[in-house]
């Protein structure tokens, strides 16, 4: 059987002469008897066994043993005194997946689900049919808003209330923020008639309520419920799968007081398990189609281990724009434009692509993010927008790796009668400006200061495959290469000449 909630190993099956023996096997979304999460437990004839968020009903075995018990089911009463505000029901709620609404054996009032059947056992197949049909449902749909409106028009259908809303918690302030909210009229305003005390027990203590005369309930004394007058309210928390309170599913009336019944709220949080579950797949989809749309437009610029994180921020998509010390690192091809003056479009294209290819693969390899390409040139970064502790050292090792996968590339060159190329390449450490730069139709992330334009005037000034380098990176190194200095040079807008090494090979 496929479901995204069942393990591939999720649980062991044996009938015995006293009933079914049902053991977890350290599934992910659990094992449940009769909504209670089990790991070793008898199932009995009638009892309902859930595996993530599917349930089964044991038709008949012999002997059955004693079914475990949910929760106590007593009516809740304030200082021994039976009232008309009382919470008649407080379940607490676990994590989704059980669905503790098809063992309730005797609903006490009148239930206000739309299920009819002449038979208690007919009454429990529809309800358990009913969830099955409302899960494979809620599996399609993968974008949330649709879902929770999904959500609210299912409960519309198999209950009679008057207003349902969905409320769910923000990751940040731990807010409850209304998502969804409809009357039988039309929509309505959540934040307005879902009183808060309601709300607050539920999220808190976690458990769900039903009241069966709010407006008297001494414990939800709000404002909200006097002048919204409500009569009866259910209210259940949206739990994940990680114990986490997604946020809360909430139905009330307003025409009469003992409105819902104990099998309603059963109910409601077997059906709010089902929508907990549903939240927790849409936001699922939702955070890995942006992860890969940032990894479409990031890995053309960054390694895939950096860009991977990137995507993985909350906030991906929109890097800081900030002040940070970072390795600016230019090459570029010696004598290429009279070379390419010889050379057909194709030739230059090709012998570009092959030669790019190779060196942006060794930035990435390196850690590095490639900032541009400037003609044949390469613009290439160590610490932004991520920052190691041995960047200056990637980069060095990059700038000797790129004049390694040279010397193959002429070797094949020479052999297919292609020119040969020479680069220089110039590397400084210094702090510049790093965030995105364009316009409102193009954006790029780069980094511009003094930095970059020495970084520049050091690539200018090496040979053919040399490496120069200036005093801020050696001193950033932790394993220093072989270095000579030279004579100073002379950086537009600086007043002083900047000392220079050249890398020994």
């Amino acid at each position: 059987m496929y479901d995204p909630t069942i393990s591939r190993k999720h649980a062991e099956l044996r009938l015995t002469d006293g009933g079914v023996e049902v053991k977890d096997v350290g599934s992910s979304n659990g094992t449940f008897l009769n909504g209670a999460r089990v790991t070793d437990a008898l199932a009995a004839e009638n009892d309902v066994i859930t595996f993530g968020k599917v349930a089964f009903r044991v038709k008949a075995v012999t002997a059955p043993p004693p079914r475990p018990q949910v929760v106590a089911s007593l009516p809740f009463e304030f200082g021994g005194k039976p009232g008309g505000g009382t919470i008649v029901r407080q379940l607490p709620v676990k994590h989704s997946g059980g669905v503790p609404a098809i063992v309730v054996d005797r609903p006490s009032g009148t239930s206000h689900l739309k299920v009819t059947a002449p038979t208690l056992e007919e009454r429990r197949e529809k309800k358990l049919s009913l969830l099955l049909e409302i899960s494979k449902e809620l599996s399609r749909q993968q974008e949330l808003d649709r879902l929770l409106d999904k959500v609210v028009d299912f409960t519309f259908q198999i209950m009679n209330v008057d207003r349902v809303s969905i409320l769910l918690l923000e990751d940040k302030s731990g807010e409850l923020v209304p998502r969804v909210s409809k009357g039988k009229t039309g929509s309505a305003a959540a934040s307005k008639h879902v009183p808060q005390s309601i709300a607050r027990k539920a999220v808190e203590e976690r458990v769900a309520i039903l009241s069966d005369n709010a407006a008297a309930d001494e414990r939800f004394k709000g404002k909200s419920i006097l002048i919204q007058s409500v009569r009866s309210a259910m209210c259940t928390p949206l739990m994940g799968t990680d114990q986490q309170v997604l946020g809360i599913l909430y139905v009330d009336n307003l025409t009469a007081t003992h409105s819902f019944a104990d099998e309603d709220l059963e109910f409601l949080i077997a059906f709010g398990s089902l929508a907990a579950v549903g939240i927790e797949n849409s936001r699922r989809s939702e955070r890995l189609q942006r992860e890969a749309l940032v990894l479409s437009n990031f890995q053309r610029y960054f390694s895939p281990n950096i860009a991977q994180v990137i995507a993985q921020q909350q906030d991906a998509g929109r890097l800081p724009s900030e002040k940070r010390a970072v390795v600016i690192f230019f090459s570029d091809i010696r004598g290429f434009t009279p070379m390419s003056e010889t050379m057909s479009p194709e030739g230059i294209a090709t012998l570009l692509t092959d030669y790019f290819t190779e060196m942006v693969e060794i930035v990435f390899e390196n850690g590095g993010t490639l900032d541009k390409f400037i003609g044949d040139a390469i613009m290439a970064l160590w610490g932004a927008p991520i920052a190691h502790e041995d960047d200056a050292d990637r980069a060095m090792q990059s700038a000797l790796d790129q004049l390694t996968a040279l010397e193959s590339l002429n070797a094949k060159w020479k052999e297919a009668g292609r020119p040969e190329l020479g680069v220089g390449i110039g590397i400084n450490f210094g702090e510049v400006f790093a965030g995105n730069i364009g316009s409102d139709r193009r954006l790029e992330y780069t980094v511009i200061g003094d930095a970059v334009n020495t970084a520049s005037r050091l690539c200018r000034t090496a040979g053919p495959n040399e490496i120069l380098i200036s005093e801020p990176f050696y001193q950033r190194l932790k394993r220093p290469p072989t270095v000579e200095a030279l004579d100073p040079i002379q950086v537009k807008g600086k007043s002083q000449k900047v000392p220079v090494y050249r890398v020994k090979r």
